[in-house]
């Protein structure tokens, strides 16, 4: 489990400008500085998971929303749900 973690880490420290880039154009009129710091870190592992499609984007979606749910708010679930899927289909063409 902490191997697993740790390779989300670093291979979203990796890609930050990208995945940040991504966020950018899936969260519309919003700006990464405006995002709670929680928030934005769980969509750029969420983003991450997306990217390397080691695991089904349901179940990436969904780890991030679990996440979200436990140390975020109901807003941000929400949030967090509308940016991945946006981010989902522009990775998925």
């Amino acid at each position: 489990m902490r191997s697993f973690a740790e390779s989300i880490v670093r291979g979203t420290r990796a890609r930050q400008q990208k995945i940040d880039e991504l966020i950018a154009r899936a969260a519309e009129r919003w700006d990464l500085d405006r995002m709670a710091v929680v928030d934005r870190n769980i969509l750029r592992a969420g983003i991450f998971e997306l990217w390397t499609g080691e695991v089904p984007p349901k179940v990436a979606i969904n780890e991030a929303l679990e996440i979200a749910r436990k140390f975020s708010t109901e807003e941000s679930t929400r949030f967090i749900n509308g940016v991945l899927d946006r981010a989902r289909r522009e990775l998925q063409p």
